[in-house]
């Protein structure tokens, strides 16, 4: 690390004395103040920037500010560093927009940056402190400063600091360690583990992700970018940072679905409006208008490898009958300013970074914690990803190979396959031979199996058989289960008259002779309908009075209209036993067995 300031000829002095009186100053304690420390040196600071005089004292309130331990006088000191900062930012000390000539100038302009980097990085640390209010606290000051550097640095071509924003990127998906008044040789086994801390998730939600919408273009690109990069790099990188991506992404509740609903900037420079484009801006301007030029330039800005992804994402011009051709242009031509205002450019970064994403919980599906990982994707796929994506199609492969893995993965992933089917078009021949495989899952099985069976074009063997299964299910499943199954069944019969034949066929009655094929896994070739639901007749003499009266509706004209399942997809043995135990009763029971000769059979029979 450089020098943080040059010392001058009375703190050589010191040093050389330091030496000499090494044991005293060990078996006496440090009796200064950090506080009133910090307070003088940012008094000092002030008054050196008013004055044009030396800001060598920064390195000083710097240091003491990383090495406090406690963390009220770290809390003191960044807040102090802060200020310090804003008013050097403020004064143009870190514009690129003004030149410094002389070699002495740019020497303190770089000297400064370094410690600017250097209090960012230990802002980047305490994201993962232990105490709670410094890591709120340094998340709030790294976005701060994102606002003072980029109106800074602000110019017609540039108007958010990218640089700095990769940095807070960097901290909040590899949450490296506090360095709070520690040495730099710190066991590893004492340091924490590199998951984001909820209460940072929830304010950078809250705060800026899920409001402004200029970070969080910015975040999905810078996101989307590190990702593949570790991918490209080993594919046994560490998994937390994916971990961390899916905590973020996970929790997006809203998402610009108009134009005008772009209209919230952390950094109020990105919120003016941009040149238009060039294929805009010809219809409308003579080849001579000399602003023309200017433009040329700025749709050329950022044109570089690092946008070539978002080709990928472009649509064709879309013209239809009566209607002026589309004016948009391809996304990789517009320069950020632009992307920024674009809704097609917000939908191909939220796209890149999910498709960066899915490839890494693939391959860690193997694991508990990867399987853990896929059911959280899957459970927001179907409303929080694929309405936003640029092409729902992208992501086909990802979930049919979470289909093949099954258990409740691949239970999942039949729902976000089946609105890939319903609402993009997906073919995929095999989507109900996979669900009839699934057939031996309870609640969130029945919840699915009801939207995807209440088409009426379906066919009836197809659908027999998994009414013929479920009824094959009962005869070993619990109380609860055949609670579910019962009224199921019942909505699939009465939306389908033609699996009525399945409850009046009285020549079926012999389960030796049911032409079931319950080991055929294509449900179109089971036999189904050539059977009946005799499983469900002898439920009639169940133990469990619930389920003995729930059958009966099966023998009883089919007038009552479909049941509600949600009313009964919650059972549980604690549901059933609760509703029995408060049950009002109505008649007492006997308390004993009497004979008509007036003899307690129950008594005699005990005495024996």
């Amino acid at each position: 690390m450089p020098p943080r300031s040059l010392p001058t000829k009375k703190r050589k002095l010191q040093t050389d004395s330091d030496s000499d009186s090494d044991s005293v100053s060990r078996s006496q304690p440090n009796t200064t103040k950090p506080t009133s420390s910090i307070q003088d040196l940012e008094s000092t600071l002030t008054q050196a920037l008013s004055t044009n005089t030396s800001l060598n004292p920064l390195a000083d309130l710097l240091n003491l500010t990383c090495s406090a331990l406690d963390p009220q006088d770290t809390s003191r000191g960044i807040y102090a560093l802060y200020r310090v900062f804003v008013l050097l930012i403020s004064g143009g000390r870190f514009s690129p927009t003004v030149l410094v000539e002389e070699d002495s100038g740019k020497v303190v302009k770089a000297w400064l940056w370094e410690r600017l980097n250097e209090y960012v990085t230990f802002l980047g640390g305490l994201l993962k402190d232990h105490e709670k209010y410094l890591r709120i606290s340094a998340l709030q000051i790294l976005f701060s400063l994102q606002k003072h550097l980029s109106t800074s640095a602000s110019t017609p071509t540039q108007k958010f600091h990218i640089a700095h924003f990769r940095k807070i990127v960097s901290f909040l998906l590899l949450c490296p360690p506090s360095t709070r008044g520690r040495k730099k040789t710190t066991p590893a086994a004492s340091l924490p583990d590199g998951k984001i801390d909820v209460d940072v998730v929830h304010s950078f939600h809250e705060t800026w992700f899920s409001v402004h919408d200029d970070i969080r273009w910015f975040f999905l690109r810078e996101a989307a970018y590190d990702l593949l990069l570790a991918n490209s790099k080993s594919s046994e990188t560490h998994i937390d940072p994916y971990v961390n991506v899916l905590t973020i992404l996970e929790r997006l509740n809203t998402f610009p679905t108009e134009k005008e609903e772009l209209n919230s900037w952390w950094v109020a420079e990105m919120g003016t409006k941009p040149p238009k484009t060039r294929s805009a801006s010809r219809k409308h301007r003579s080849p001579g208008d000399p602003s023309s030029s200017d433009e040329e330039d700025d749709t050329k800005q950022d044109n570089d490898d690092d946008d070539d992804w978002r080709k990928f994402f472009d649509d064709e011009p879309v013209t239809s009958v009566g209607a002026q051709r589309a004016t948009g242009v391809r996304l990789h031509k517009l320069t950020i300013h632009q992307s920024v205002h674009s809704l097609a450019s917000h939908r191909a970064v939220f796209t890149r970074a999910w498709i960066a994403l899915l490839p890494r919980l693939s391959l860690e599906a193997g694991s508990a914690a990867g399987r853990g990982l896929t059911i959280r994707a899957l459970n927001v796929m179907h409303r929080g990803v694929l309405p936003h994506l640029t092409r729902p199609v992208l992501v086909m492969d990802w979930v049919g190979g979470c289909v093949d893995v099954g258990g409740l993965v691949g239970l999942l992933a039949l729902n976000a396959l089946f609105i890939l089917m319903k609402e993009y078009n997906l073919d995929y021949p095999s989507f109900y031979t996979r669900l009839y495989a699934f057939s031996t899952h309870r609640a969130r099985f029945f919840r699915m199996m009801e939207l995807f069976l209440s088409s009426t074009h379906l066919p009836a063997t197809l659908l027999a058989s998994f009414v013929k299964r479920l009824a094959r299910l009962t005869l070993t499943a619990p109380p609860a289960a055949i609670i579910m199954a019962v009224p199921f069944t019942y909505n699939v019969l009465k939306r389908h008259p033609a699996l009525m034949v399945m409850i009046h066929r009285p020549d079926c009655e012999d389960p030796s002779l049911d032409p079931f094929l319950a080991s055929e896994p294509n449900p179109l070739l089971t036999n189904a309908l050539s059977s009946s639901l005799w499983e469900l007749t002898t439920h009639r003499l169940h133990y469990h009075s619930g389920v003995s009266t729930l059958v009966k509706i099966f023998s009883e004209a089919f007038t009552k209209p479909g049941y509600a399942m949600e009313d009964f997809l919650d059972h549980t043995y604690t549901t059933l036993f609760e509703t029995d135990a408060k049950r009002k009763i109505k008649k007492e029971p006997a308390m004993a067995i009497v004979d008509g000769r007036g003899i307690d059979v129950v008594e005699e029979l005990w005495m024996l």
